[in-house]
């Protein structure tokens, strides 16, 4: 396979489109969005999750989250609770539909999971998660772009 100096960031940025154009189809057809089929699957089915933690649980910016928030309130997919734990914060507590909308969401996820697996060998696979870890790693140091550069 020809890599055609491509840079890492060229097939992390089309692979994870393509991903997201498949889970946006799927969520289509439940007049949803991947985005929102994510954040139901954020939201503890038992007990709610506060508000607050599902912004950085989700890698989401505040704005973006308050807008699906409001959507899946709209369409009766989630309830907003004081938090009896905390006063100050809020628990998103999904409904019945919200619930049955979550379960679908986690077979279209586990779906695709058993899709990858059925291809690709368990072994090609931790290695990939290995070499994502690193590119993590490489990108979340602060150093990478810091260096100094030294004069010859």
């Amino acid at each position: 396979m020809s890599h055609n100096n491509l840079t890492i960031d060229h097939y992390l940025r089309s692979t994870w489109l393509s991903v997201q154009k498949m889970y946006n189809e799927q969520a289509a057809k439940f007049n949803s969005t991947m985005v929102m089929g994510f954040t139901l699957l954020s939201i503890d089915p038992k007990t709610g999750t506060p508000s607050t933690s599902l912004g950085p649980k989700m890698g989401i910016e505040p704005t973006s989250l308050s807008r699906t928030l409001k959507n899946l309130e709209e369409k009766g997919l989630i309830i907003r609770k004081k938090n009896p734990e905390d006063g100050r914060s809020v628990l998103v507590v999904l409904t019945k539909d919200g619930l049955e909308m979550r379960n679908v969401s986690k077979e279209v996820v586990l779906g695709f999971h058993e899709a990858v697996e059925e291809q690709i060998s368990k072994e090609e696979l931790n290695t990939f998660f290995e070499v994502l870890h690193k590119i993590n790693l490489i990108a979340v140091e602060e150093k990478t772009f810091n260096k100094k550069k030294q004069i010859q």
